[in-house]
């Protein structure tokens, strides 16, 4: 809290001269009474305050204790405190002494995450304390002070530590006789600053509700029903207490490993301590106390530091030469003594604490299990005993609830509240069910009192106390596993036991991938044999276990909620928690080997309990076996760094500490929201014969619910989702695609008369569509946009191009036949009349003339597209190859036709 500057002979003096300020400033400014509270002044750079009296300190001491043991002081009170707000520190001391006459002096030492804060070394005679200069026997001492500090002082106290919950921190005094120079008396307090995890009335409150809507949604869903089988189906998927109790036992008994917890860990385990049976009750512990007697064991075999025994160690130890060299030179360089104020005016608070109770560990110390019991004020000499006295009353109450149940369920019957056959059997046969619930509580609690009949084992103690110890170890051991192995017998008797042998081959390959042929055929082959044992069912017809009436009602209370391949899980569970219980109460003072073994056991059975996922609802394989077992393996592997041996600085174990607080706060979490959805769920199954439930928008969920159940009690895989229809064969395409055509330049390109000829498709698009009689022949004069005397060149041609201009050229003959060339073909032959016969048709018969004239008209219409020739100006069609194109005005011969405007 304070570091001490190297002039430690200065500090008395320095104290001396400002409580005479002091006593100066408070004879000025007097405290005042207002509304029934003190208030002081405080007087500073930026003027005068005032402060209530009973305010809060920022950092302050609580419980104390003897750390030498044969002490020669009996303090009844010792408390310090740092006020920031007025920068002092107060202190206070009460007791008595058998010494005659001593001189002594005196030593403060304070520390904070185990280094050293401040040290101040004095005699009380110069520090004006009456009462202890020098100490007499016939003087009570009381000893009290404000000291004034600087900023400087307090420069090394980070602002976090005043609001960090749980600080960590120490102040030890010490008391040496100067006639012997000898230690005569050693105190040690714990410091904090008010904040902390811990608040067992309201956490602890919250977390039993949620455990008893837990018990309730079970108990409710289990005595609810007609068929056995189906009522076993819903109840299997309802929030288990053994999960919810595993949860918290896992939380609270990580602290029964032997190691120096930080003070924030004790301060969160001490929400869950009432699920284990720590509950501290003053008339309980009496008895208890009665009951052991003086022989309470001892707890530094088990790994604690315990109160009234001398601590030499303790902050880091003490060297008297030192001690008494720093008090010589206080005494060399310090004013004279000022005269102490009355003791009648001593500032009372409410801030401090009280001495440790006998047995329990010293304040600041929370090694061990009996540092993580210490904040309930349990010895760990009372563990077993009051575990055992709640479970005891936990068993007398669950039979009065049940019985409760029963008359309340009878009393609403009578009123017509709730029908008679769901509940018969309950109804029926309760002294049963009072029975099955008494059993499942004393399944649920196996772990819990088998771990405190060994640590009881292990600590020692009176003869009564282990006598009871092991008459309960023997009833849980002997009743819970012989229970177990009835259950697996009264179903395996009728079975078939069934020894089948095989090998497991081993080889080493490379990636096929990156195998060559030699390695392939030089792979190394390793065969294993191996023996696999397991029953199968000698009569087919009999029932499984989750159908057998007789076996539920016998034993349902252990298998009902595992998957039907996985019903005998209980007989596991029961020997992984024995094994448990055993390495962490048996090897208590054996820090490296209890945790280490049980990290081992830990990771083994997490790997098990992977690959059973025993349990049939999802919510309870994900909360029991995935998170549950991580939080154990990581919450292990973690505290094996608080062995004292590996010297692991405080501030560091605090870090690690919040980090398993986190891992655990999330399963605790996690576990609320499941206990929530089990509560739901739950609610569905009771109504489910309902047809609609309210909320109406449950109703959708339940039926999706109950589905998922039914699957779930077959113990079959989901079916696979049915395959996709087949997708519609796409044909092939090429192997290859054309994304870009570049052209390049030819010779043909640098002539300017030559013009390329388009592709097939231009060329329909350059030939117009007949159009309507109506328009003027000289608006059809052309099929091209050729200039006139033009010639058409087309510089290459292929096999497609033809097959693609045929195609074309038989499309439009029969429309163009039609309209144009009938018209023209008149025209051809009136002009082939008037002007006779072509000298090269002579000696041809009329008749055959005009066949032939029509035969090559018909064969022109492809060939004039295909070898064009320059148009004429007005001509209206492309001549023919055999045309002999003559100018206007000249005859044509006879066999020709041309067609003028």
């Amino acid at each position: 809290m304070i570091k001490t500057s190297a002039r430690g002979a200065r500090c008395v003096a320095l104290l001396l001269s400002i409580l005479s300020i002091l006593n100066v400033c408070l004879a000025q400014a007097d405290p005042t009474v207002h509304d029934g509270h003190l208030w002081v002044p405080y007087t500073s750079d930026q003027g005068t305050v005032w402060l209530q009296d009973d305010r809060q300190p920022s950092l302050y001491t609580q419980e104390f204790g003897d750390c030498q043991g044969d002490s020669l002081l009996n303090v009844s009170r010792f408390d310090a405190a740092y006020y920031k707000d007025n920068m002092t520190v107060l202190f206070h001391l009460e007791g008595s002494s058998a010494l005659a006459n001593e001189s002594v002096i005196l030593y403060i030492g304070v520390f904070a995450y185990g280094e050293s804060r401040f040290n101040l070394t004095f005699d009380p005679c110069f520090a004006n304390i009456k009462s202890l200069c020098p100490m007499n026997a016939s003087v009570p001492i009381q000893a009290n002070g404000i000291i004034p500090v600087a900023p400087a002082d307090v420069a090394n106290i980070p602002p976090i530590a005043l609001t960090i919950p749980d600080f960590e921190g120490q102040a030890i005094l010490r008391v040496f006789a100067n006639s012997t120079q000898s230690q005569i008396g050693c105190f040690s307090a714990v410091i904090t600053n008010g904040g902390s995890f811990s608040h067992p009335a309201e956490v602890g409150s919250t977390l039993g509700a949620f455990a008893f809507i837990a018990f309730a949604s079970s108990v409710a869903v289990a005595i609810y029903g007609e068929n056995y089988s189906e009522t076993r189906k819903h109840y299997a998927h309802s929030l288990s207490v053994l999960v919810v109790f595993a949860v918290f036992h896992h939380i609270y008994f990580t602290g029964a490993l032997s190691m120096n917890w930080p003070s924030v860990l004790v301060a969160w385990w001490s929400n869950f301590a009432w699920a284990a049976g720590q509950i501290y009750s003053r008339p309980m512990q009496n008895s208890i106390n009665r009951f052991i007697g003086s022989n309470a064991g001892n707890i530094s075999m088990v790994g604690s530091a315990p109160n009234g025994q001398n601590q030499p160690g303790l902050g880091g130890g003490f060297s008297i030469t030192s001690i008494y060299r720093r008090a010589l030179d206080s005494l060399q360089h310090s004013n004279p003594p000022v005269k102490r104020a009355s003791e009648n005016g001593v500032v009372q608070f409410g801030w401090y604490g009280q001495p440790v109770l006998p047995g329990l560990p010293l304040p600041g110390n929370y090694s061990g299990f009996a540092g993580t019991l210490a904040p309930q004020g349990i010895p760990a000499s009372n563990a077993f005993m009051t575990g055992f006295l709640w479970f005891l009353m936990l068993l007398a109450l669950l039979t009065g609830a049940m019985t409760i149940l029963k008359w309340s369920i009878e009393a609403a019957i009578k009123m017509k509240i709730m029908r008679t056959d769901r509940t018969d059997d309950f109804r029926h046969f309760w002294g049963r069910y009072i029975g099955i619930t008494l059993l499942r509580a004393c399944f649920i609690a196996f772990f819990m009192m088998i771990f405190l009949t060994v640590f009881q084992f292990t600590l020692g103690g009176s003869a009564g106390v282990l006598a009871v110890a092991a008459i309960v170890f023997a009833i849980f051991l002997v009743g819970m596993l012989g229970t177990a192995a009835y259950a697996l017998y009264y179903k395996l008797r009728h079975d078939k036991f069934v020894s089948q042998t095989g090998t497991i081959n081993l080889e080493r390959a490379a990636i096929e991938s990156a195998a060559s042929d030699e390695e392939k055929a030089t792979k190394s082959k390793l065969s294993m044999p191996i023996r696999r044992f397991y029953f199968t069912d000698a009569d087919s017809d009999r029932p499984h276990v989750h159908d057998d009436l007789d076996y539920l009602t016998k034993f349902g209370w252990l298998s009902a909620r595992y998957r039907r391949s996985k019903w005998w899980f209980f007989s596991f569970w029961l020997f992984y928690e024995l094994v448990r219980a055993c390495i962490l109460g048996g090897a208590a003072g054996h820090p490296q080997i209890q945790v280490f073994a049980l990290l081992v056991w830990e990771i083994l059975a997490f790997i098990a309990v992977i690959w059973l996922r025993p349990f049939e609802s999802n919510r309870l394989n994900l909360l029991m076996v995935y998170l549950l077992g991580f939080s154990k393996v990581a919450t292990i592997a973690l505290s094996s760094a608080f062995d004292p041996r590996f010297g692991l600085s405080r501030i560091l174990t605090t870090v690690l500490g919040i980090v398993i607080i986190v891992i655990q706060g999330i399963l605790t979490i996690t576990l609320m929201v499941f206990i929530l959805v089990g509560a739901v769920t739950s609610y569905m199954s009771i109504f489910r014969h309902r047809e609609e439930i309210r909320p109406r928008s449950w109703n959708k969920n339940k039926d999706r619910y109950f589905k998922h159940l039914n699957h779930k009690d077959t113990d079959r895989p989901r079916p696979p989702p049915p395959p996709p229809p087949p997708e519609p064969v796409v044909p092939k395409e090429p192997y290859f695609s054309v994304k870009e055509v570049r052209r390049e330049m030819k010779i043909e390109d640098e002539d300017t008369d030559e013009t390329e000829v388009g592709q097939p498709q231009e060329i329909i698009e350059d030939i117009p569509l007949p159009k309507s009689p109506s328009r003027t022949m000289s608006m059809r004069s052309s099929y091209s946009n050729l200039p006139y005397g033009a010639r058409q060149h087309r510089v290459s041609w292929t096999a497609k191009d033809f097959q693609a201009l045929e195609q074309v050229n038989a499309a439009l003959s029969s429309e163009r036949m039609s309209q144009d060339y009938a018209r023209e073909a008149a025209a051809r032959h009136r002009a082939s009349s008037l002007r006779g016969p072509h000298p090269m048709d002579r000696g041809m018969s009329g008749s055959s003339s005009g066949n032939v004239t029509g035969h090559r008209r018909a064969q022109s219409l492809t060939s004039a597209l295909i070898r064009p020739a320059p148009p004429q100006r007005s001509a209206s069609i492309v001549p023919e190859e055999t045309d002999i194109i003559a100018p206007a005005g000249r005859d044509v011969p006879t066999g020709t036709t041309s067609t003028h405007t």
